[in-house]
């Protein structure tokens, strides 16, 4: 059988406030408010999802009780749950706050079995946070993540060696990585609904009809072609933030005070790991799931939140221009990418070239590049609510910014 674990912490951070809070077990819980940051299982069951309203929640599960978050919890207790993983490898990937990879192929000789690690971690993990976890064993991380999926609630599945094809066969095709409601739609509307159905299509006609980058990653992923290692070190080769909403009128205020939150998240990211990035990327996603997405390279890196949430604003003007009939929006995002390392802000000469507020080495850059780093001192002595930009806080309703920080943790 394969060495790759793939381990996924179940409902994570509703199961956590049912552990907190005994009263809550067994019983359909959210965590958030306007919006669901997280459903429990008891709550799933009623369509009740992460990203949606809270009064769409609500009107599907009218039992639902909301409960607001214990981030200092999550955080803890995610990182104890690794902490058990480092017992049995150091090959270990953490994709985010509760999911990780495992290479177990070395410690074989230690601990038995990969399906015999896989037992053992989640009893302990059981046994010393009370948390359920699911994992999938397998040849391939994208074969172990499926595994762990269909593991879900709370469950061990293991895809022999030789076995890959048939387990894959008649899984639907929104259990492959990346493959969001648009692109199943799409392939739901050519007659592909299982990944064996996508394995028999070319990869031609695919890239026909999900573009050319993704494509051809679907035809491999369907085929369980996947090359890439558990690795314990990367690095970041964009950085991103995004905020939903559930479904919003499109006003100037909503979107500017969205967007410049998102810039402030993602540039003081950016400049805490010494970072810059010259290609800028936005998001915009429509209440029936369509996204569209516009991007830009400028001349030289950026870092500076005036001026990511300004170049921002321009793409997110250009893109709902192009798309005149839409009264809604449901999530805006932004990400850099094309990063460079960034110690000190590179400062141009004094020549009069035009759109100085856009330069981050023009003077009106340098002194707003400044401002940021006094921002970034004070939220470091203070913490991240001592100071905010004015359109920032007129934001309500919204994910807090603790979650997104254990979400988004590297």
């Amino acid at each position: 059988m394969g060495s790759i674990l793939h381990a996924d912490l179940d409902a994570f951070y509703a199961s956590v406030e049912q552990l907190l809070h005994p009263e809550l077990r067994g019983k359909p819980i959210a965590v958030g408010g306007g919006v669901v940051l997280a459903a429990s299982y008891e709550a799933k069951a009623f369509g009740v999802s992460g990203g949606m309203s809270g009064r769409k929640a609500r009107s599907l599960c009218p039992w639902l009780q909301f409960v607001s978050g214990s981030f200092s919890e999550y955080q803890r207790l995610g990182d104890e749950v690794m902490a058990v993983m480092e017992e049995f490898t150091p090959m270990i990937e953490r994709i985010s706050i509760d999911e990780a990879f495992l290479d177990v192929e070395g410690s074989v000789h230690l601990f038995g079995s990969p399906a015999r690690m896989a037992s053992d971690l989640r009893a302990r993990v059981r046994d010393r946070t009370g948390l359920p976890i699911s994992v999938g064993v397998a040849s391939t991380k994208h074969l172990a993540k499926i595994a762990s999926q269909v593991a879900k609630p709370d469950g061990l599945v293991v895809v022999a060696d030789g076995l890959e094809e048939q387990f894959l066969s008649p899984l639907p095709v929104g259990l492959i990585w990346g493959v969001g409601p648009v692109t199943r739609e799409r392939l739901r509307e050519a007659g592909i609904v299982t990944i064996g159905e996508l394995a028999e299509v070319r990869p031609a006609l695919l890239r026909g009809l999900v573009g050319e980058a993704a494509g051809t990653k679907l035809a491999e992923l369907a085929r369980n072609r996947d090359a890439r290692e558990v690795t314990t070190h990367h690095r970041a080769k964009s950085v991103g933030a995004q905020s939903a909403f559930g479904r919003q009128p499109i006003s100037e205020s909503l979107v500017t005070g969205t967007l410049r939150h998102l810039a402030d998240r993602v540039a003081s990211r950016l400049r805490a790991k010494h970072r810059a990035g010259r290609t800028i990327t936005v998001r915009v996603r429509f209440p029936d799931l369509r996204s569209i997405t516009r991007s830009i390279t400028v001349p030289a890196p950026v870092s500076t939140t005036p001026i990511l949430a300004a170049l921002a604003r321009e793409l997110v003007a250009g893109a709902l221009t192009d798309h005149p009939a839409e009264r809604e929006i449901s999530l805006l995002a932004i990400s850099v990418s094309g990063l460079s390392y960034e110690e000190a802000l590179q400062l141009e000469l004094p020549l009069d070239l035009g759109g100085d507020h856009m330069r981050p080495g023009s003077t009106e850059g340098a002194a707003r590049w400044a401002v940021d780093r006094s921002v970034d001192a004070v939220r470091d002595r203070f913490g991240r609510a001592a100071v905010d930009y004015g359109s920032a806080l007129e934001r309500t309703g919204f994910v807090p910014d603790e979650f997104r920080e254990l979400a988004q943790k590297d």
